[in-house]
């Protein structure tokens, strides 16, 4: 279980729908919920804003009936999030809007903190509500690292969905990481965790990108939660991503938990 989770606290208008389905899963785990904002050094006034997220924070949490805390850090979001991740669970954030660019510099919010906290990310699209994550669950599976790390970091959320379904793409062209059934060592996996799991193999054509085919596949199931690896390295001041990852998080309809 989940036993502490961090938030993301600004002044977008997606804070508040980010900050209700942190509390739900924070209620669901009975998990302490911690508001982290961010504010520059300097004088009290350049620290207000951040200071009147967190009251909004405290408002709203209030009515979830969780324990809650706030902490304000005056490194830029990213390394303040990534330093409170050190001593959680999940980290909750919003999707960075779409046409603000992924080339953008510094890179948008939620890749940085998905490749650097060290701990699973719960990503929100930037708009939309979601009152729910457990009636069915998508889990992308291509046997690596990183999908193996994200079904790991995300069994508590797994274990409450009524269903789960683990999609396999194109198995046929990936050696030595699947078994003779590609879905099906990693569903007996999950089942042992007492998950009602379902397995989809799909090939696509080489010129449907992955990432749009599992975005179709979940809407096509009516999925609340998307499980997957994050794939991507830091070089420099620019983070380099994987196709999948970069489709996800440009285009995402549902949350999105990732781990790298």
């Amino acid at each position: 279980m989940y036993k502490t989770i961090v938030v993301h606290v600004d002044g977008a208008p997606q804070a508040r729908e980010r900050i209700a389905l942190a509390g739900l899963v924070a209620q669901g785990q009975q998990a302490h919920l911690v508001g982290a904002a961010t504010a520059p050094p300097g004088p009290p006034e350049a620290r207000r804003p951040a200071q009147e997220a967190l009251e909004r924070f405290e408002t709203q949490a209030r009515g979830i009936d969780v324990s809650y805390e706030t902490r304000l850090g005056e490194q830029e979001a990213a390394a303040n999030l990534a330093l409170q991740a050190r001593y959680a669970d999940l980290v909750v954030l919003s999707q960075s809007k779409p046409d603000s660019g992924m080339a953008q510099q510094p890179a948008p919010l939620p890749e940085q903190v998905a490749l650097q906290a060290g701990r699973p990310v719960l990503i929100l699209p930037h708009i939309g509500t979601f009152a729910h994550l457990d009636r069915h669950a998508l889990v992308a599976w291509d046997g690596s690292r990183a999908a193996t790390r994200a079904i790991g970091d995300a069994l508590p959320l797994l274990r409450a969905s009524k269903l789960v379904t683990v999609a396999v793409f194109n198995p046929e062209r990936e050696h030595g990481v699947h078994g003779a059934q590609p879905g099906a060592d990693i569903a007996l996996y999950l089942a042992r965790h007492g998950i009602q799991v379902a397995v989809q193999r799909q090939t696509t054509s080489p010129e449907q990108p992955v990432g749009e085919a599992l975005l179709s596949l979940a809407a096509n199931l009516q999925a609340d939660l998307f499980v997957m690896g994050a794939y991507g390295h830091a070089r420099w001041n620019e983070i380099l991503l994987g196709g999948v990852t970069r489709t996800l998080l440009r285009a995402m309809t549902l949350p999105v938990l990732m781990s790298h």
